[in-house]
């Protein structure tokens, strides 16, 4: 399986976060707030801790079109990393959008 095989195959669950860490250990502050922000949702969520797959880290921001991490995906699509994510929570609009996946 080659790198962008893997990583569609992750994105075929409904909600996965792309972090630096894990989320009992966040290895940045973006990352961590994005977990929290998941978990006050009530989120059931998979993550890839990129720092131990260097080939998957840089092969995704190619695939996303989107450079830095954490990186949020619903459904398979690409809903945004640390901004977009706490904008869209501060709008009421992610926890709909959670729930639905």
């Amino acid at each position: 399986m080659n790198v962008i095989e893997k990583i569609q195959d992750q994105l075929s669950n409904p909600v996965v976060l792309y972090m630096k860490g894990t989320p009992n250990f966040p290895q940045c502050g973006f990352s961590s707030q994005v977990v929290q922000v998941l978990q006050s949702c009530g989120a059931k969520f998979t993550y890839i801790n990129i720092l131990e797959d260097q080939e998957l880290r840089e092969a995704l921001k190619t695939y996303s079109n989107w450079p830095t991490y954490p990186q949020l995906y619903v459904k398979g699509e690409l809903l945004g990393g640390c901004d977009i994510i706490m904008d869209t929570h501060n709008k009421g609009e992610l926890e709909p959008m959670l729930t639905a996946a």
